[in-house]
């Protein structure tokens, strides 16, 4: 019997505090702990998803796990690597495998710069290519996405809300990760589109064998599309394991009353 794969994130014991501001001047400065003693695994190719309310540490367990912010405790793995003690230019060597999907499709797209510019920026701060290879990858993922290769030349406000998440995905598939951090990525969107948007994503991981860490609050799209569920509260984990046994009997009382709060569809 060959040995199991080693997973392909892993986060160990992270803790993240932040400073609030001083009520005076000679005060210590308060602290909030926004993550405490967060540890998990997520193998190749497949789906957890973090649920927890507003202020629970989701967004910040997402910022830890692409290295946008340092932990005050633990560290993030990535293939083995220790993300955050890498220097600058190891950091830049790791950023093609872990990408990521931000909440707003408005917001998270520059209105000023074209298709072609938004979605290939990528390989041009981190490989440096030259404008055919940008163009013909930009097309590949644009296709992928459901999109034509002549929307290249367009920009966000031609397109509908579930088009330009669709070129936000494009954009964090042109690097070929391993790994995507999605966060809430179909909040902002109808009900409708939201199914398009997570089938489409389903099937880019069949097709390219993503791995996701998906942050929702949204507890039925988290059941759809995940493999494993982390529940926390006040940035701890106080409960994991599979959605179906999560969703349907829910064994900590902060779990049943997301359960019992969450709308019916």
């Amino acid at each position: 019997m060959s040995a199991a794969a080693p997973p392909l994130l892993v986060a160990e014991h992270l803790g993240k505090r932040y400073r609030l501001p001083r009520h005076h001047l000679f005060a210590a400065p308060p602290e909030v702990q926004a993550l405490h003693d967060v540890t998990f695994t997520l193998q190749a190719g497949r789906s957890l998803g973090i649920v927890g309310e507003s202020g629970s540490g989701k967004s910040t367990l997402a910022r830890l796990a692409m290295a946008l912010e340092p932990p005050s405790a633990g560290r993030v793995l990535l293939d083995g690597v220790d993300l955050h003690a890498l220097d600058r230019a190891g950091l830049r060597a790791q950023r093609s495998k872990l990408q990521m999907v931000f909440q707003d499709p408005y917001g998270s797209l520059d209105p000023r710069r074209t298709v072609l510019q938004t979605v290939s920026e990528p390989l041009a701060v981190l490989h440096g290519a030259g404008v055919p290879e940008r163009r013909e990858r930009a097309a590949e993922v644009l296709g992928a996405v459901g999109l034509r290769p002549t929307d290249l030349a367009k920009y966000p406000h031609e397109f509908s809300g579930g088009q330009r998440q669709r070129i936000a995905i494009a954009r964090a598939l042109i690097t070929r990760p391993r790994l995507i951090v999605a966060d809430e990525p179909v909040s902002a969107l109808d009900v409708s589109v939201q199914a398009q948007v997570l089938n489409l994503m389903q099937d880019l991981q069949d097709r390219y064998g993503l791995a996701y860490l998906f942050i929702s609050h949204d507890l039925a799209v988290v059941d759809l599309v995940c493999d494993e569920v982390i529940v926390l509260e006040q940035g701890q984990v106080v409960e994991r394991g599979d959605p179906d046994r999560i969703f349907r009997a829910p064994e900590h009382p902060y779990t049943q009353r997301l359960l019992a709060a969450a709308p019916q569809r």
